[in-house]
């Protein structure tokens, strides 16, 4: 049984796991290697960038067969020009092709190696449409006039070089291969220009030309500058969860190490007060004689100091379990009406016997008609204890020491122990009400305790929502004051009088 429990705790406080989630971790280092390409284009952009081409361009190339259908109805009913019937099955062959290849690249996943074939194969399949809008840009009209159909062409390829340009950004050569094509064979057609209009239309057909790829370019570099701020916006949420992930491994272990911890204070207080008990009993036996007189002095003084020894063992490992049972949020008040006057005067006769071996005097000083308070009576009664043996300890032989008891300016009732022993500096305070903290001149003027005294009265008062307050001059004395709040008093109701039904009755008919 006892090699269980050992293996239990053995493997509650392991310290040999891994504090981080290995994805999370992974995750990181990807970003981070995102991060250092800010502003810059690496395969991790590419995949994304082709990524939202993909989802963009399947519209616009379902579209773009309905533009030409458009664009060739058009010609044939106001221009007459039969010859459009040429380029239009190229060009939507060339879209249903985008379309085919959009839909298998969206069915399949891109990573780093293929994201370059997939880019190679959209720029391919684009040219042939950009093949198609040339042949376009070369088709003439005969019984037409020439300024009209020019006209009417800038038109239909500048409507085409816009949804192009729009969907297609994010590849960097995309728009490029596209656009050339037409433009160089719309140029040489109308070279050398004719009229002032063909010239025109060619200026702005060109000019819309450059706007678009500028327009496209700073689109791209808009859409990379969004991809690092999301890169640094998944390093800032992958970074939070391991934090959160590390913490909550520290507060998982923390949490194992206070179960080890109460586990090992509940057996050793069961191993340690058995035998202790039986040590005390025995060596008090001893030290009073009562089996009979010891022959030797020496014996008798050591078993006076086997029992002082065992007695401050004892304190010592009831006063840790007590605090212990307060930090793990275990410590249960009995609360009851109870008076700190009362307590306060049963304290000063248990400790009035210490203070006579050094002449101390005690002075009680209560304010009358105190009324009960509602608080837990064995822990009000160990914080004045305490208090008072505190005082005593550390005040020099014929000292003086008071105890008072009254109201408070808020409404409560305080307990304040003062004493003119050697006082503690200021900024030995905190130190002196931390856990086994002791003040320096108090370790070398008086017997040494084990510092839990004060944290103990510090977390009783928390405990019933009151406060601890402690001054001290050096070289002149110390005050230490335990404060319940105003909600802690009970205040006597005055009684009810019943109404007497007969007078009542009389009065009704007087």
């Amino acid at each position: 049984m006892n090699s269980a429990s050992e293996n239990a705790d053995k493997n509650i406080v392991d310290r040999t796991r891994k504090h981080r989630n290995p994805e999370i971790a992974r995750t990181v280092r990807v970003t981070r290697d995102r991060l250092q390409s800010h502003g810059t284009r690496n395969a991790q952009y590419d995949r994304e960038l082709l990524a939202m081409y993909i989802s963009s361009s399947m519209p616009s190339a379902a579209a773009m067969p309905l533009l030409i259908l458009l664009a060739v109805g058009i010609g044939v009913y106001f221009f007459e020009a039969t010859n459009v019937f040429a380029w239009a099955p190229i060009t939507i062959f060339g879209y249903l092709l985008q379309v085919l290849l959009t839909k298998r690249a969206s069915r399949q996943k891109l990573t780093l190696e293929n994201v370059r074939s997939w880019e190679r194969r959209f720029i391919e399949v684009h040219a042939l449409t950009g093949f198609g809008w040339a042949i376009f840009a070369f088709q003439p009209c005969v019984l037409c006039g020439s300024q009209d159909f020019g006209f009417y062409k800038g038109v239909v390829l500048l409507v085409a070089i816009a949804v192009t340009a729009m969907s297609s950004f994010t590849l960097r050569r995309l728009p490029l291969v596209v656009f050339a094509t037409p433009i160089i064979a719309f140029t040489l057609l109308g070279s050398p220009p004719n009229t002032t209009f063909e010239i025109s239309v060619l200026t702005m057909l060109v000019a819309s030309v450059v706007f678009f790829l500028f327009v496209s370019g700073r689109l791209y570099n808009a859409n990379l500058v969004m991809l690092a701020v999301q890169s640094e916006k998944d390093w800032l949420i992958t970074e939070l969860e391991l934090a959160n992930s590390t913490s909550d491994e520290a507060r998982l272990r923390a949490e194992e190490a206070n179960l080890a911890k109460s586990r090992f204070l509940a057996s050793m207080s069961h191993e340690l007060r058995t035998p202790l008990n039986a040590i005390l009993g025995f060596s008090e036996v001893m030290k009073n004689e009562v089996l009979g007189p010891l022959n030797n002095d020496t014996y008798k003084e050591y078993a006076s100091d086997i029992y002082r020894s065992g007695d401050h063992l004892l304190r010592l490992i009831n006063e840790i379990l007590d605090l212990s049972r307060i930090e793990a949020g275990r410590y249960e008040l009995n609360e009851e009406p109870i008076s700190l006057q009362d307590i306060a005067e049963d304290c000063m006769a248990m400790v009035g016997m210490r203070a006579q071996k050094k002449n101390i005097t005690i002075a009680g000083q209560f304010e009358r008609a105190l009324p009960r308070v509602w608080a837990d009576e064995r822990s009000m009664r160990q914080v004045i204890l305490n208090l008072l043996s505190n005082a005593v300890k550390f005040t020099p032989n014929d000292g003086n020491v008071s105890l008072k008891v009254g109201w408070t300016i808020g409404g409560g009732q305080y307990v304040s122990v003062v004493d003119d022993g050697p006082g503690i500096p200021e900024d030995e305070i905190p130190v002196v009400l931390s856990a086994f903290g002791q003040g320096s001149i108090a370790i070398k003027s008086a017997e040494q305790g084990t510092g839990l005294g004060l944290p103990i009265v510090q977390a009783i008062l928390a405990e019933h929502g009151g406060e601890f307050v402690l001054r001290s001059v050096l070289r002149k004395g110390t005050e230490a004051i335990a404060i319940l709040p105003r909600n802690r008093i009970l205040v006597d109701s005055p009684s009810i009088e019943t109404p007497d039904p007969v007078k009542k009755t009389r009065r009704s008919f007087a």
